[in-house]
């Protein structure tokens, strides 16, 4: 097939021309242009901070951060204390009670089972 779709004013390949050795001066074609450096280069005032560096800022992201976070604890805080209800403040008497405590309370109702069992044998036996 050819090239059916290229014209002849279109620029010749880089490798088409004649070539240089290497280490021979370059050619006396000047380099591609180039744009001007802008006058004002504030960004070279500045040092610049390291990666993983906090922020130099009395009001950086890190205390920003923290601050937000503190703020969320305090919202979670008072939207837990205010939905307590019978069900939350019967768990949170069950997480105060110790392991001896909840032992001694099952064996309790344990032996209370046994003696209505007990009295209900007795009284079968009329």
């Amino acid at each position: 097939m050819g090239n059916i779709c290229s014209r002849s004013s279109n620029k010749p390949e880089g490798f088409t021309g004649p070539g240089r050795v290497v280490g021979a001066p370059a050619s006396s074609q000047s380099p591609a242009p180039r744009a001007s450096m802008p006058t004002n280069q504030n960004w070279q005032s500045s040092p610049g901070r390291t990666l993983g560096e906090s922020s130099p800022q009395p009001g950086g992201s890190d205390e920003a951060r923290s601050n937000a976070a503190i703020a969320a604890q305090k919202r979670a805080e008072a939207a837990s204390a205010a939905n307590k209800g019978k069900l939350s403040s019967k768990l949170a008497e069950q997480r105060a009670k110790t392991q001896t405590q909840t032992l001694n309370e099952a064996s309790q109702t344990e032996r209370a089972v046994r003696n209505a069992d007990e009295a209900e044998t007795a009284r079968q036996w009329n």
